[in-house]
């Protein structure tokens, strides 16, 4: 053993001689690869509770992840995310591994689960079945989302520019809709508002004319039964919730209506009777995932509506206050001309946080992001990075360690999305043999997959890993009262750093240097669990150090229920691994700097910089 390192444990035992026990717990749970005591089915059962997420153990989740995926709203391989169950568990372990997701939004379609009227396609519901199961058996949540888009493909004719997804021919054909027309659309959304055919079916399905809402509720009721049953208790275990209804829209309102006065006449009674049917397929312990008026948070003022389920009340333990957030004005290639910068989403994403604050319960963004090719996707490196920044904490870089009590919950959220297909389709447009789309994600020229297969067939990210794969609190043992991440991702050949430690900690600064950071404050709850964050790939075992008021190691050993600072896979087998904090008293403030930069810290470097954070955070955090 070099001296180096005898020292340096050395310190370690220094540090961390006031541990205790906490307490004899089996080493591992049955179930997943790589589980320990506390990855027991029972644990991994998500509730919420006082506005936040609670796993079985009462730690406080976030989830991070993708939506899984665009494929659903093709017809190449009949409305599954994946053409085999292979494919869907090599989707899963690249997400785990190389994307750093705990949850996916899996998208589901209705016109392919009720092909024709009453009847229930069992065929796509077992194939739809047996993907998610590969995503479950990868450790990974998963909440599905009977997805839409301009309410129908049906209502496109084949030579359209355009084309939509959703709702199935029968109930187009019930509507006698108008010929599509979009008039002057740069953007396949203006549909949503422009396009006679798709706003008036818009408006059917809300008023359930022609009965096509009844049927979508007992489809969407069968759905779930049908999951619940095809899958283990220990499968179900991981389905956290479903989402109804995506980017739901009135159409067109009536007369003297309002968009908020159509959420409270229209939109919550449909997420009520929708609730009603999770209640009766067994999904009663798990949230109903509602999306409010598409445009009630739009940041081009011009399209903003009242919104956000203002009338609902109290949405309380059985809903989540579910959004999407896309920056129109970024996308629009007009409305703003440079890139994101520090801060640029804290307010808009603030607003995601309040709104549910005053609903009685937790927010997730379920779709973000922003284009990967096309005239305005030089932005996408600081946009996705201002937008995971305005997830992880309220405030920006410049204001975090100044006044860390005010960042706010930690915000789960899913990028839009995880398409392992990108840049190889064979969709024919609106079934037109003589428009094969092949390039982006083959709909509407989007192109937002944060992943490609290369030409051997493995999974590849199109993003740089370090704004994807980050470090992030999964699990906190108790409640979380500050986190950031500095991910240094670049633009180009530009690293971004919008967090860097400030002066006043030279010791802290020194010790993370050039490197990725990430900073968590917690008060603890009591429980025998360890806090869990998610380590990126980027952060190899031996690169990493952390410093703690539960002590400061290099390279954390593995874990044990007696080591405060530890490292584990993460349940599911797909090499992707955790550190674990473990503090098993009740109300103290306990911080964990996460850092990859020295390589090889000294004693006396570590113990100074431990001192200034802890002078730190007891002077910012009341």
């Amino acid at each position: 053993m070099s001296k180096l390192r005898a020292r340096l444990l050395g310190v370690l035992v220094l540090l961390t001689g006031f541990l205790s026990a906490v307490g004899a717990q089996p080493a591992a749970a049955d179930g997943l690869p790589d589980s320990l005591w506390f990855d027991a089915p029972a644990a991994a059962t998500l509730t919420v509770d006082k506005g936040r997420f609670l796993d079985g153990l009462g730690r406080e989740v976030v989830l991070r992840g993708y939506n899984v995926s665009g494929e659903t709203k093709l017809e190449e391989n009949s409305g599954l995310p994946f053409a085999s169950v292979a494919d869907a568990k090599r989707s899963a372990t690249a997400l785990r591994a190389l994307g750093g997701g705990n949850s996916v939004r899996f998208l589901l379609s209705w016109a392919h689960a009720e092909p024709v009227r009453g009847q229930v396609d069992s065929a796509y519901l077992a194939a739809v079945t047996d993907q998610i199961r590969a995503f479950l058996d990868a450790g990974i949540r998963v909440y599905p989302d009977f997805h839409q888009d301009l309410y129908s493909r049906y209502l496109f004719n084949s030579g359209s520019w355009y084309t939509g997804d959703g709702a199935p021919k029968w109930a187009v054909d019930a509507g006698n809709y108008p010929s599509e027309s979009c008039g002057i659309c740069i953007f396949w959304g203006q549909n949503i508002t422009q396009n006679g055919a798709v706003k008036q079916a818009q408006y059917d399905f809300w008023h359930n004319a022609y009965g096509v809402q009844d049927a979508f509720l007992t489809t969407a009721q069968a759905t779930m039964t049908y999951v619940r049953q095809h899958l283990t208790t220990a499968q179900f275990a991981g389905l956290v919730g479903f989402d109804p209804f995506n980017e739901p829209y009135a159409g067109t309102y009536d007369s003297g209506q309002t968009s908020r006065t159509w959420e409270r006449d229209l939109l919550w009674p449909f997420y009520v009777k929708f609730r009603a049917r999770m209640d009766a397929a067994g999904w009663q312990d798990k949230p109903a995932f509602v999306e409010a008026n598409l445009f009630w948070n739009s940041n081009i003022d011009s399209q903003k509506q009242e919104g956000g389920l203002l009338d609902a009340g109290t949405l309380g333990p059985r809903y989540v206050f579910n959004t999407h957030f896309y920056d129109q004005k970024a996308i629009s290639g007009i409305l703003m001309w440079g890139n994101a910068a520090d801060g640029q989403y804290a307010t808009d994403f603030g607003t995601v946080r309040d709104r549910a604050s005053a609903a009685g319960t937790t927010a997730i963004v379920s779709e973000f992001g922003h284009p990967l090719s096309g005239t305005v996707s030089g932005k996408a490196p600081t946009v996705d990075k201002a937008m995971y920044q305005a997830l992880d904490s309220r405030l920006p870089g410049a204001t975090w360690w100044t006044k860390p009590a005010s960042s706010g919950p930690v915000l789960s959220g899913n990028q839009w999305q995880w398409d392992i297909y990108s840049g190889r389709h064979h969709e024919l447009m609106n079934g037109n043999a003589g428009k094969v789309l092949t390039s982006g994600d083959a709909w509407n020229d989007e192109d937002l997959s944060a992943v490609r297969l290369d030409d051997s067939g493995t999974a590849v990210l199109r993003q740089d890993a370090r704004l994807l794969d980050r470090l992030y609190p999964s699990a906190t043992s108790g409640s979380t009262v500050a986190f950031t991440y500095e991910d240094r991702s670049r633009d180009g050949s530009t690293t971004l750093t919008w967090n860097p430690v400030p002066a006043s900690l030279p010791h802290v600064s020194q010790l993370v240097g050039s490197g990725q950071y990430g900073l968590l404050l917690w008060r603890s709850g009591g429980g025998s669990a360890p806090t869990e964050l998610h380590l990126p790939a980027s952060f190899p075992t031996a690169s990493t150090t952390v410093v703690s008021d539960l002590g400061a190691t290099i390279s954390p050993p593995a874990y044990t229920t007696t080591t405060p600072i530890a490292v584990a896979p993460e349940p599911g087998g797909t090499g992707s691994r955790r550190l674990l904090l473990t503090a098993p008293d009740s109300g103290t403030l306990h911080y964990a700097l996460v850092t990859n930069g020295a390589t090889a810290p000294t004693a006396d470097l570590l113990s100074a910089a431990r001192s200034e954070l802890s002078s730190w955070a007891a002077s910012t955090i009341n």
